[in-house]
């Protein structure tokens, strides 16, 4: 198949999702990438793409999104669907999608030759690429890999983040989002989420049953146990710390956990690994307990040394990559029921699970007192990641995707044909 791939930000091992999907794609298929991107770092990660498949990057400039979304404000339209909007990145959609233009020109300008038709199928990576929806012909087969029901996370966000400020525009974007989102993935052949409650959400929006769960993957030659034993009594929630769910997770952690786990182990050390933590967490290392390391190089230096990677979301949708590639490393993890959604594994034999902050600190304090428990609960959760959670199986499903696009549209325009001919024959 030839693939025009289109996503609203470079692919890339941070953006683990699209980023391995395409390096499994092209492996067996012409993958052609079309994407956006704003800053200069992120050049390296579009040269580093190139070398798995071709690559067309727009730039989108902080002012231009941020334009975007001011003029969104008194429309219907919510900002996530409006902040990676380009006239440039329309231009070439219509440029590869639409009919052959005279020397590969379109509005008087070249078409870079990697994007010249004809493509087999279209994929649309995340509602903020959303808006191409209406530039792709409807004779194109058409996947949208939604990634997780946005609404569905603003739904969360408005009742449970620690930040006031997101959830009141969690509550401002809501029903936009709700109203947008219901709409766009009916204009799609076929749809993909990572989890089945994102699942059940954009069903409950839209009444479509054209959506499939693809489950994130592990890097499994990258996420590998280490030998090197690990330090005593130390806990680790990694991740992203600029996004409020993190935030939320280790402000929630430290107050309502924490102390009841340092009760029982006093010894008991909580590192915050992950870039651009915020004042507030940053504001936790009062406790000498606490440290908070900011960007680090490589997470598995950090992984690999836990006595036990926790997980205490309490605002998520999809699936927690930082659980998987905990289990990946061998690594006992402690989350939340909401970590947990959205994985196939079993509690208690897996990973555990907990619904309360006094059972979530229990489970801390078994495995810091139970070498045993935690090399046992370490390799059942290795192989549950090597059976259910590679990139491979992830990539061959979005395949399947793609060539059931395929078929329905060659189905679509063989009953087209019938029904013409048979008009032409009154």
């Amino acid at each position: 198949m030839r693939i025009l791939f289109i996503t609203p930000y470079v692919p890339s091992p941070i953006r683990v999702r699209p980023y391995h999907l395409i390096r499994q794609l092209a492996r067996s298929h012409e993958v052609v990438v079309l994407t956006l991107w704003q800053h200069e770092r992120e050049q390296e990660d579009l040269n580093a793409l190139g070398s798995l498949c071709s690559v067309v990057g727009v730039r989108l400039s902080r002012a231009r999104a941020v334009a975007n979304c001011l003029r969104a404000l008194p429309s219907r339209m919510p900002l996530q669907g409006a902040y990676c909007q380009s006239k440039e990145l329309v231009r070439l959609v219509r440029g590869a999608l639409g009919e052959p233009r005279v020397a590969g020109n379109i509005a008087g300008q070249p078409l870079p030759a990697a994007l010249r038709g004809p493509f087999d199928v279209v994929h649309v990576e995340h509602l903020r690429a959303g808006y191409v929806a209406s530039e792709i012909p409807r004779h194109v087969p058409t996947v949208f890999d939604s990634v997780d029901s946005i609404s569905l996370l603003f739904e969360r966000t408005s009742r449970l983040s620690h930040s006031r400020r997101q959830r009141f525009l969690a509550r401002f974007e809501l029903p936009r989002t709700r109203a947008y989102e219901a709409e766009l993935v009916q204009r799609f052949d076929r749809i993909a989420v990572t989890s089945p409650e994102d699942a059940d959400a954009l069903r409950a929006l839209s009444g479509t049953d054209r959506i499939a769960v693809v489950p994130n993957g592990v890097d499994l030659a990258y996420f590998q146990p280490r030998r090197d034993s690990a330090e005593p009594a130390t806990l680790v929630l990694s991740g992203k710390m600029s996004y409020h769910a993190n935030v939320t997770a280790a402000l929630h952690f430290q107050a309502r956990i924490f102390p009841l786990i340092k009760q029982q182990c006093p010894d008991v050390r909580f590192q915050i690994v992950g870039s651009d933590p915020p004042s507030a967490v940053q504001a936790l290392t009062g406790d000498p307990a606490i440290s908070v390391t900011g960007y680090v190089p490589d997470m598995r230096d950090y992984l690999g040394r836990a006595t036990v990677v926790i997980c205490p979301v309490t605002v998520k949708v999809g699936i927690q990559n930082k659980v998987l590639e905990a289990m990946a490393m061998g690594v006992p993890v402690v989350c939340t029921r909401e970590g947990f959604a959205g994985l196939q594994a079993q509690p208690g034999q897996d990973l555990l699970v907990a619904d309360t902050p006094s059972e979530f600190a229990a489970h801390v304090c078994r495995l810091l007192g139970d070498a045993d428990l935690r090399s046992q609960l370490g390799q059942a959760g290795r192989r549950y990641v090597e059976n259910y959670h590679q990139w491979n199986l992830a990539a061959r499903r979005i395949a399947d995707l793609y060539q059931d696009a395929i078929e329905q549209h060659k189905r679509r325009s063989a009953t087209d044909s019938v029904t013409t001919a048979d008009e032409n024959g009154k």
